[in-house]
């Protein structure tokens, strides 16, 4: 029996105008991320993609779970494809939704007839279908406001398409729709959690990683590296920069007020990011922050932080609770890693007291105090970038 996954979109079907870019930019993601699965077919018709496989060893299971962390799709379905006969939608789809059947205890059938010459009604075909449901599987009730399944029948202009329940996308919209964003990317919660957001709003992520030998191990790089890996299941393709940092730490820690250690720190590491995204052509930043959670992440903080910016800073987690932005980590499958006991540059010579107030002229100060120049200069010439690919 012929399967085929169909892809149902939400967001992009209120484009207007600009809808069939948003189409052709998540038609090109699915072929890029399905490339090492075969060959497919995808047409679209109705808001909706038609993803076939084109070979009987397509590992179908796969392929959904490929297609599920793809941001623009908000629904799964996978279903058989039959003749739009009523004789054949009548038996042969109901060995194809068996399993399904057998593990829930109520139904309702959906039928949607876009080919109007097909003899049999809407209605028609769902007391038809219901009833023989109803004869195979005795358990089942039916249930039309709170069904365990929806079993939808969908008779198209070329075949008829049978599925029993659906699954979530990973919703959102296209990544590359909304221009380029770099992610600070440290070896905690936040980030990873913050560049999955900014995917989903259409964003490309870049990642830079600051580390600082011989304070941080070559461990605590790979664990990075790892959580870029697990992103780009989202994310797509991620551009990773990492950038030496351990002689301007070394600079901070002699030379500026121990209080404001942990602002200055940051303020470089956004002014080595913004000249890094101007050779890339990115044209935000991106960090995990969310507000009051640590001291360097006041209100007060980040407008020091911020002060030094001249491109937008987004900060997704900003609003969220620990537990919140944990749920997601869990959902996406970097928290297992980011909790790995290898320490990253931001916990380096971390200030007994860190000031949680600074003002901006304090903190400017002490930053034009020491030239850091030509150490920054240096820090980006240095900068390593390799491209962890999806898969």
């Amino acid at each position: 029996m012929n399967e085929i996954i169909l892809c149902k979109y939400g967001e992009i079907a209120l484009k207007g105008l600009n809808k069939s870019t948003f189409e052709s930019m998540l038609v090109k993601t699915i072929k890029r991320r399905l490339r090492s699965c075969g060959q497919f077919r995808i047409t679209k018709s109705q808001s909706t993609l038609y993803v076939e496989p084109l070979s009987s060893d397509c590992d179908v299971d796969d392929v959904t779970d490929r297609l599920s962390k793809i941001f623009g799709i908000v629904k799964l379905c996978r279903c058989c494809v039959l003749e739009k006969s009523m004789d054949e939608i009548l038996t042969r789809s109901l060995d194809y939704i068996e399993e399904t059947m057998e593990t829930v205890r109520s139904f309702k059938v959906d039928a949607k007839r876009s080919d109007k010459k097909f003899p049999f009604k809407s209605p028609e075909i769902c007391c038809e279908l219901g009833g023989r449901i109803l004869e195979r599987f005795p358990h089942l009730r039916v249930d039309v406001h709170h069904p365990d399944v929806v079993v939808t029948v969908e008779i198209r202009e070329e075949k008829a398409y049978v599925h029993a329940g659906q699954i979530d996308g990973a919703g959102g919209i296209p990544v590359g729709s909304s221009g380029k964003a770099m992610l600070l990317l440290s070896g905690g919660i936040d980030s990873p959690v913050a560049g999955y957001m900014m995917a989903k709003r259409g964003a490309v992520v870049e990642a830079v990683h600051f580390e600082a030998p011989p304070y941080t191990s070559d461990r605590a790089r790979m664990k990075v590296e790892k959580l870029a890996k697990l992103m780009t299941a989202y994310c797509g393709d991620i551009k990773f920069h990492c950038v030496p940092f351990t002689e301007i730490q070394e600079a901070l820690r002699d030379n500026c007020p121990e209080e404001l250690f942990t602002i200055l720190m940051r303020r470089l590491m956004m002014e080595i990011a913004q000249r890094i995204c101007k050779a890339e052509d990115v044209q935000a930043l991106v960090t995990g922050e969310s507000l009051g959670q640590v001291a360097s992440q006041t209100m007060y903080a980040m407008v020091c932080t911020d002060a030094v910016c001249r491109i937008p800073v987004f900060r997704p987690c900003v609003g969220m609770d620990k537990s919140e932005i944990v749920e997601i980590a869990r959902r996406i499958g970097t928290f297992e890693t980011s909790i790995l006991p290898y320490e990253d540059c931001c916990t380096v010579f971390t200030p007994k007291h860190p000031k949680t107030r600074p003002v901006p002229e304090e903190v400017e100060a002490a930053q034009a105090s020491f030239d850091f120049e030509p150490m920054i200069q240096k820090a980006v010439a240095e900068t390593r970038t390799e491209i962890i690919r999806v898969g």
